[in-house]
């Protein structure tokens, strides 16, 4: 039996537990935060105050981490490239029945619940005052029409891995803006970011059981489908990043240095996200493997030393780059 059709039977057995995952994983419309629970209550009285202080808070957030709030924010927004990528791997069927089959069920749930953080932190920095929100739209809407290559393919091991990673680093991003909020006195960013966050690790405690169990079931093609993603390295979902007028993928790596600089998700993070996953999923101790699974086991084992020593010589330039995204502060 060819490889894509075992990683199809290992899909459609991990699918009889799909209900089980939504339960466990996703919650419910009705029962989940939604963004106006956080924002200004436009049908309120106090509304117009609400806002004033908003902003005035607002300014006292540094210029590096608006930057970073921006990107996060794009981000999250070119959710429509997600859906549609996760919805044309192997396994996954959007056709079946009137709902697709139950991945399809679970993608579509996974989308309503990150829906909500674009929607968020979108109508805050509106309101904000402290960014060209036109700018951010024409960004976004690049993002969207550049779509972006994760380097999986269709192949479902390799999107579980990419999606465990960048679940948890998309985690890590968050807090730590949650954390700078408060640390500039902006409580309600805050507790949003923390929110988000929160969203973030149940959606990566997910996708790493989905890994989990196909260890359980195909421990040397899923050993080497996590080695090839670590081989490549995860490229954030933003990569393709630009500001009006320029070319693909050309203010990601200022963005990243922004996000650096300010320790929001810094080069230590990604190794650190790396060791993670291999304790999680036990590496060291999965049995049953094919030589070349081994060899690739050996690879990963040793891999978030060796990459740690390379994030040590990575030098960010102090000096921000000034996005189009970002206004000076008025005072």
């Amino acid at each position: 039996m060819s490889i894509k059709n075992i990683r199809l039977e290992v899909m459609q057995f991990l699918e009889k537990n799909v209900d089980s995952f939504v339960e466990q994983y996703l919650i419910p419309v009705e029962k989940i935060w939604q963004p106006s629970d956080f924002l200004p209550d436009s049908q309120g009285e106090n509304f117009f105050e609400e806002v004033k202080e908003l902003r005035e808070i607002a300014k006292e957030l540094p210029y590096d981490f608006w930057v970073t709030l921006v990107g996060d924010t794009i981000t999250e927004e070119a959710l429509p490239t997600y859906e549609s990528w996760l919805m044309d791997v192997e396994g996954i069927d959007q056709q079946e029945g009137n709902q697709g089959n139950g991945w399809a069920k679970w993608v579509k749930q996974w989308t309503g619940e990150e829906n909500r953080h674009g929607d968020l932190l979108n109508k805050y920095l509106y309101l904000s005052g402290r960014v060209n929100m036109r700018e951010i739209e024409m960004t976004t809407q690049h993002l969207i029409n550049d779509g972006f290559d994760i380097g999986t393919g269709t192949d479902p091991y390799k999107n579980f891995v990419y999606t465990s990673f960048q679940e948890l680093a998309t985690y890590v991003s968050h807090n730590r803006v949650a954390q700078i909020a408060k640390k500039f006195g902006d409580n309600k960013l805050s507790k949003m970011c923390k929110m988000i966050a929160g969203d973030e690790m149940r959606h990566h405690h997910a996708y790493s059981e989905f890994v989990t169990r196909i260890f359980q079931v195909d421990p040397s093609e899923m050993m080497l489908a996590f080695q090839y993603m670590m081989k490549q390295k995860i490229v954030m979902p933003a990569h393709f990043l630009r500001e009006s007028g320029q070319k693909i993928s050309t203010a990601f790596e200022q963005f990243s240095d922004s996000a650096q600089r300010i320790g929001v998700y810094t080069a230590n993070d990604y190794v650190d996200i790396m060791q993670k996953l291999i304790n999680k999923w036990e590496i060291d101790k999965i049995s049953n493997l094919t030589d070349e699974a081994e060899k690739a086991r050996d690879y990963l084992m040793k891999l978030p030393a060796r990459m740690a020593k390379i994030s040590e010589r990575i030098v960010i330039p102090q000096e921000s780059h000034i996005f189009k995204w970002v206004e000076p502060a008025r005072l």
